[in-house]
C-alpha cells in the first residue's frame, strides 16, 4: 500500500513507519519538524519506498497535493499532546490541530477515493471513566476531562460521522501509555513517558528516581505499531473504535529495574519521604484498556513485556544513547 502518515517524523510515526517499510508498503510522512537524523540513517535501508513532506498541519494545499498524488491510506498521527502547561498556554491549538485540521485531510482522503484511513487517538478520550472502571473497552461511556482528551473524543466522533456520512472506511484507535525508540519532547508534546524520563536520567548519569512506581498498562511502541499495520491491512475491520495496549499493568519502576539491572552501576527507585526528583507524572492513574475486540477479530496482542521491551530498548538505548534526548 501507498500510506501517508501525517504527524509522521514525530514519535510514534517513526515507529509505525519502520513497520510499514518492513512489511513492504511504500510511506510518506508528512509533518512541520524533519526526520530525525538517525532515524533516517535507520530507515535508509527503505530509502526507496520512504518519502517526507515538510509542512504545516494546517497547510491544506500542500496537503491536498499529497493525498493528489495517490494513496491507498492515510494515518492521522499530528496533534498536540499537551499537559497542564499546554492545556493553559495553547488551549486553541489543541482544539485547532487535534480536531479540525483533520477536516481538509478527511475531505481530501474522500474526493481522493483513499481506501482507508486510521485516527490515532488515546486512552486520554476515557477521561474521568478511568477512575470508575476497572476495565476500559470501546463501548465504555467516556467522560473526557481535560482539552487533550476532549480533542482526542472529539477527532473520534468526527472521523466517524465523515465515515458515516460517505460511508467510507474510516477509524479510530485508542492508543495506552506508548513508549519506546525515537520518543522525545518538544512544543508540541510535554507529557514524555516515565520510561523516557528514566532515560534521561540515566543518560545523564544519574539515578532515575521515581516519585511512584507508575503503574499503567504500558505499550511498546513496536507493538502499538504492528497494532495499526494490521488494521491498514485488514480486508474489513468490523469496528471503527479499537484499544491498543499490552493488556497487562505493571509499573515503570519494575520497568526502570529490569532496564538497570542490564547496565550495571545504573539505579531505578522510588523517592525517599521528601527527596525531590526530576521525573514527573502525568495524570492520574486509571483502568487497564480491554484488548479483547483486537485479539478476537484479528487474533493480535502485544509481544513485548515488562522484561521484553526493556531488553530491547536497551539495544536501541546503547546505540542511539548521544541522540536518545535530541
Amino acid at each position: 500500500m501507498r500510506v501517508v502518515i501525517f504527524g509522521g517524523t514525530g514519535f510514534v510515526g517513526v515507529n509505525l513507519a519502520g513497520t510499514l517499510l518492513a512489511r513492504g508498503h511504500q510511506v510518506t510522512l508528512y509533518d512541520r519538524k524533519q526526520l530525525p537524523v538517525a532515524a533516517e540513517r535507520s530507515l535508509a535501508g527503505h530509502a526507496e519506498s520512504l518519502g517526507v513532506v515538510q509542512g504545516e498541519i494546517t497547510d491544506t494545499e500542500r496537503i491536498g497535493a499529497v493525498i493528489g498524488k495517490g494513496c491507498d491510506a492515510i494515518v492521522l498521527g499530528a496533534a498536540i499532546t499537551a499537559g497542564e502547561h499546554l492545556e493553559r498556554t495553547a488551549t486553541e491549538s489543541i482544539l485547532q490541530i487535534n480536531v479540525l485540521a483533520q477536516m481538509p485531510i478527511l475531505k481530501a482522503a474522500i474526493r481522493h477515493r483513499v481506501r482507508r484511513v486510521i485516527n490515532l487517538s488515546s486512552a486520554a478520550a476515557y477521561g474521568a471513566a478511568g477512575q470508575r472502571y476497572q476495565l476500559l473497552g470501546e463501548q465504555t461511556p467516556c467522560d473526557p476531562v481535560s482539552f487533550y482528551a476532549l480533542s482526542k473524543f472529539a477527532s473520534e466522533r468526527s472521523v466517524a460521522r465523515h465515515a458515516d456520512l460517505w460511508d467510507r472506511d474510516f477509524l479510530s484507535v485508542r492508543l495506552s501509555a506508548v513508549f519506546g525508540p525515537w520518543e522525545r519532547i518538544g512544543k508540541v508534546r510535554d507529557t514524555p513517558s516515565l520510561q523516557f524520563q528514566i532515560l534521561a536520567e540515566f543518560s545523564r548519569g544519574e539515578p532515575a528516581i521515581l516519585p511512584q512506581p507508575g503503574l499503567k498498562d504500558w505499550i511498546y511502541a513496536a507493538d502499538a505499531a504492528e497494532a495499526v499495520a494490521v488494521l491498514l491491512e485488514a480486508e474489513r475491520p468490523r469496528h471503527r473504535l479499537y484499544n491498543i495496549s499490552s493488556g497487562t499493568a505493571w509499573s515503570a519502576l519494575q520497568w526502570g529495574e529490569a532496564f538497570a539491572a542490564l547496565h550495571p552501576g545504573l539505579q531505578c527507585r522510588l523517592a525517599t519521604p521528601g527527596e525531590k526528583t526530576v521525573i514527573k507524572l502525568h495524570g492520574p492513574d486509571r483502568a487497564p484498556l480491554s484488548i479483547e475486540r483486537m485479539a478476537q477479530e484479528f487474533g493480535w496482542r502485544a509481544r513485548f513485556g515488562c522484561a521484553d521491551s526493556a531488553a530491547d530498548l536497551s539495544s536501541w538505548w546503547t546505540k542511539h544513547r548521544e541522540e536518545s534526548l535530541t
